[in-house]
């Protein structure tokens, strides 16, 4: 992902040196710059999993196969080891109960007390049910996934294969509303599948990492379950922006030679879009510089 991989890295550039400074609802403040695209070629299995810090791919794809189930409680994703959504029901927890309960104290009790997940460990109507249980004004619930697989399957030059997220009438139950809102598909005449993601508010530094290994999953299974291959990853940023407590890590990997791309490949055929597990990606030539840390801003 040589080719790839830089511009991705010039933006995070571009943000530090001409980024409006703001103050966000988080209370850290940001770098930011709006309307920004990136593409990635799938095309030959090269994955836009980065290479000038080390990713952990896994955590992104499980995150994905999560959003598929329709899930939208954190507990099967902490059974999986996965915590990357547990900042916002802990806080949640701590402000509204007043207990001072340690991230790691909370995502335990999580695990160990169905009752008290099913409280504290919901994240309300977010991505997996808007995906999968979008509910209409007449109580009708529309999996918008299972529409597409068959649109892609039966009629593959269609403008209106997508789906999204932005639920106006439940973006206020949501810990978080969506950012990576609307995922469109498209279909050469190659029979290979594109997919351009529309993201309102991206955090380059912790983010876009996931938003991007999580995508180009979310594309292998679905033109596998279509008779598709693979072709381009496009990624639109809206309000694109860099944490003010991040500055450092930035410049820390813009200033790393990207590597070779890893390839990333599906070892089975799964039965259908809800028959997918962790263990059917694979992983090859991935050899990243080491990992950088950030606290992520909540």
């Amino acid at each position: 992902m040589t080719s790839s991989e830089r511009p991705y890295l010039d933006l995070m550039a571009r943000v530090l040196e001409r980024g409006d400074e703001r103050m966000d609802r988080t209370g850290v403040g940001t770098r930011s710059l709006f309307g920004e695209m990136l593409r990635f070629d799938l095309s030959d299995g090269d994955a836009p999993i980065l290479t000038t810090k080390r990713v952990y791919w896994k955590l992104a794809v499980k995150e994905m196969l999560w959003f598929l189930t329709g899930d939208t409680n954190i507990r099967p994703l902490l059974e999986q080891n996965v915590r990357i959504w547990s900042d916002w029901p802990h806080a949640r927890y701590v402000r509204e109960t007043g207990t001072r309960l340690s991230q790691a104290e909370f995502e335990a009790r999580i695990l160990d007390d169905a009752t008290f997940a099913a409280e504290w460990g919901e994240l309300g109507p977010v991505y997996g049910k808007q995906w999968r249980r979008w509910v209409d004004a007449s109580g009708t619930a529309h999996d918008q996934i299972a529409t597409l697989i068959e649109t892609l399957k039966h009629n593959p030059s269609s403008r209106r294969m997508l789906f999204h997220a932005w639920n106006v009438g439940e973006i206020d139950q949501m810990a978080l509303p969506p950012c990576h809102m609307v995922y469109q598909f498209h279909v050469n005449s190659h029979g290979q599948l594109s997919c351009l993601i529309f993201q309102r508010s991206c955090d380059l530094f912790l983010g876009a990492p996931f938003n991007f290994t999580g995508g180009a999953a979310l594309l292998l299974m679905l033109a596998q379950q279509a008779g598709l291959t693979p072709g381009e990853l496009v990624w639109v940023g809206g309000d694109v922006h860099v944490y003010l407590n991040h500055q450092d890590q930035v410049r820390e990997q813009i200033a790393r030679a990207p590597k070779p791309p890893p390839k990333l490949r599906l070892l089975r055929h799964a039965a259908s879009i809800d028959d997918y597990r962790i263990e059917d990606f694979a992983l090859s030539g991935y050899a990243p510089h080491p990992p950088i840390h950030g606290e992520v801003a909540v």
